[in-house]
């Protein structure tokens, strides 16, 4: 079962990284946090179907946060090379993508691509607040 969702900025993505953290009933294969110049482009993809009560709750909670995102094929494209195996780098350089995470739910790589992005502009644009 696949999520895939849109989020503004870099705090909602990470709320979203402590909520599977804190949520460990749920079977999560990975999650795939992926940086656009508007926002972030996050996917769930779980080992096995989720019960009915489960789902709803998952959707619930990341419809508070954002909002369902339905990827254009070069964007799928990067999600199914990711899925398949494909290292994050060769992936960023086929798609031209910003794969900050791909994995485990890691708050580390996450805190880490907004120091770095934002030391390299010298201001913190509105997505990695």
């Amino acid at each position: 079962m696949d999520y895939v969702y849109f989020l503004a900025n870099a705090s909602l993505t990470l709320r979203v990284v402590e909520y599977l953290h804190s949520m460990s009933q749920l079977p999560l294969q990975f999650l795939t946090v992926i940086h656009q110049i508007d926002g972030w482009v996050i996917k769930v993809k779980m080992t096995r179907p989720i019960t009915p009560q489960q789902h709803g709750d998952f959707r619930a909670f990341m419809s508070e946060l954002g909002i369902p995102y339905e990827p254009d094929i070069r964007l799928q494209m990067a999600l199914w090379s990711l899925e398949t195996g494909q290292s994050p780098i060769d992936v960023m350089r086929r798609y031209q993508v910003a794969v900050v995470s791909h994995g485990s739910p890691d708050r580390g790589d996450i805190e880490a691509f907004r120091q770095q992005f934002t030391m390299g502009l010298g201001y913190c644009p509105e997505t990695l607040a």
